[in-house]
């Protein structure tokens, strides 16, 4: 008893660090990027110390520690599925940091509930998932919820706005490409490798833009670079990654999920406390509301589908330490909905989870969650 006691209590430590963290780093970036606070208003140059930050640590790792091993990377690969994907992740990042710089971290949160949507118009079109009425519906619902929300918006700005939802796009595309792509090759990664991969390859494509945005402007304004702030904020992005992958294997991913929806509402409370200027409406919290509803509805439709096609409980797990044999391959077989060792299939990528500061980890799982469960089960 005082044994499963002691594994509670540990499990909502980590959910109330993972709340916490989520929260602080979608603040911290909003009070980075805000022209009225730190006054430092280079999203792209954010996002570049992270990703930089993000593939030091992961090689350190890899190379020098020898944590996890890399996997069987051969440039056919690298070319078709690491770099679309670390392209889109790159983008979903620039367009939702960018977005700060206009629009309110509340109301941010309110748009961040298309994400369910955007993923399944993506999968819907990419033919990686079917066009069903029920989930129709729910989408219709959260857009409608969306809408209403962004009518009861005081501030309500356009470009922020499409910064925003381009950014939401770009995310569900690289889901449904990492699924698409992932299918095809059979490429495993863990939490180490793909930051290994991926995260250098995102900085390579900011760099573009940066040159061309960002740089001139930095020249010109002269900004002071405060590397204790940046250290602070890339170590909380990269720690992020890690708490959701511990989460995970605690609980599972309706615990995930719902953790998330607790998530949003304190951020959405906290902000309008942190930032004066965020001001809520009630039609803010009505459309809100409607949109969360169908939110919670989608949920409890793909974990019902998951459950009438694998007979154990979708939100059990019990913890796998992924250090111990260093392999790469114990703990994700990709997005794909390809079959597992236990011949049970993965999800698709309208079924994944994602945390909008860590979607690179966060949207593999729902498939954690699934496809280890008989192997562990076993032990």
């Amino acid at each position: 008893m005082k044994m499963i006691n002691s594994q509670l209590v540990l499990t909502y430590f980590y959910i109330f660090i993972y709340i916490c963290l989520s929260s602080g780093v979608i603040l911290f970036n909003k009070w980075v990027l805000s022209p009225k606070y730190f006054k430092f208003p280079f999203p792209i140059t954010l996002t570049m110390i992270h990703m930089g930050f993000s593939g030091a640590v992961a090689i350190l790792l890899v190379r020098v520690f020898k944590v996890v091993q890399p996997v069987k990377m051969t440039f056919q690969i690298y070319a078709t599925c690491v770099i679309p994907i670390s392209a889109f992740f790159a983008s979903s990042l620039w367009f939702g940091n960018t977005a700060y710089l206009y629009i309110s971290v509340a109301f941010i949160q309110m748009l961040k509930a298309l994400m369910p949507v955007a993923t399944f118009v993506m999968a819907v079109i990419c033919a990686t998932d079917k066009l069903r009425c029920d989930l129709f519906l729910n989408m219709l619902l959260v857009s409608v919820g969306v809408v209403i929300s962004s009518y009861g918006e005081i501030h309500f700005n356009v470009i922020g706005t499409v910064y925003q939802v381009t950014g939401i796009f770009a995310e569900a595309l690289r889901l449904v490409l990492t699924q698409v792509l992932l299918q095809k090759k059979g490429l495993t990664l863990n939490p180490v490798t793909s930051l290994y991969y991926i995260a250098p390859c995102s900085f390579l494509f900011l760099f573009v833009p940066w040159y061309v945005l960002e740089k001139p402007e930095m020249e010109l304004s002269h900004i002071q670079f405060n590397f204790w702030i940046f250290f602070s904020n890339a170590v909380c992005a990269l720690a992020l990654n890690f708490v959701i992958f511990l989460v995970i294997g605690r609980t599972g991913a309706v615990t995930i999920r719902v953790a998330g929806v607790l998530k949003d509402w304190i951020l959405i409370a906290l902000s309008t406390i942190i930032f004066p200027e965020s001001t809520i409406t009630g039609l803010n919290i009505i459309g809100y509301g409607i949109a969360l509803s169908g939110v919670v509805m989608y949920n409890y439709l793909k974990v019902k589908d998951v459950k009438a096609s694998n007979p154990l409980p979708a939100d059990s797990l019990p913890v796998k330490d992924w250090k111990a044999d260093k392999r790469s391959s114990d703990l994700y077989k990709g997005d794909s909905d390809i079959s597992n060792i236990d011949g049970h299939k993965g999800i698709t990528a309208s079924e994944s989870v994602v945390d909008e500061e860590a979607p690179l980890l966060s949207s593999r799982v729902s498939y954690v969650g699934r496809g280890q469960m008989n192997n562990l089960s076993s032990r």
